[in-house]
């Protein structure tokens, strides 16, 4: 059973506001033209609503907390260990089922793969954190 008890907040908030700032990166200088290309939008079509983000920080809080808790529960607590379980997680759930989503909803491959990717390299930056930072 996943234990929550005992889990480093701290690290979860870091590894959280981790994934955050990697979203600004990933999604700005890094792949924000090609994003907005496979999106079909331009710069100014975008809402300047703060929604998304919003979400954004909750979503990947509760992925950190979740993500600690499995490291936590395995007793994992290497970089090594961190890295691995992020891939799994990041290509074993998080792109399989954003594969899925991306045939049925027509997103293209371009899409998937940035959409995918990050939240891959998100799952592996958490991963190194929250094992490294018990």
């Amino acid at each position: 059973m996943l234990e929550f008890a005992g889990l480093n907040w701290l690290a979860i908030l870091v590894a959280s506001a981790a994934a955050f700032v990697l979203g600004g990166i990933w999604y700005g200088p890094v792949f924000g033209n090609a994003w907005l290309k496979a999106i079909g939008k331009t710069k100014e079509e975008l809402d300047p609503s703060p929604t998304p983000f919003f979400i954004s920080m909750v979503t990947s809080l509760i992925a950190s907390t979740v993500l600690a808790a499995l490291i936590q529960t395995l007793g994992f607590n290497t970089a090594v260990d961190g890295i691995l379980l992020g891939l799994f997680v990041g290509v074993g759930f998080i792109a399989t089922a954003m594969g899925s989503d991306s045939a049925f909803c027509g997103w293209g491959v371009p899409l998937f793969l940035i959409q995918s990717g990050y939240r891959i390299v998100y799952s592996v930056i958490m991963g190194v954190i929250l094992t490294v930072w018990q």
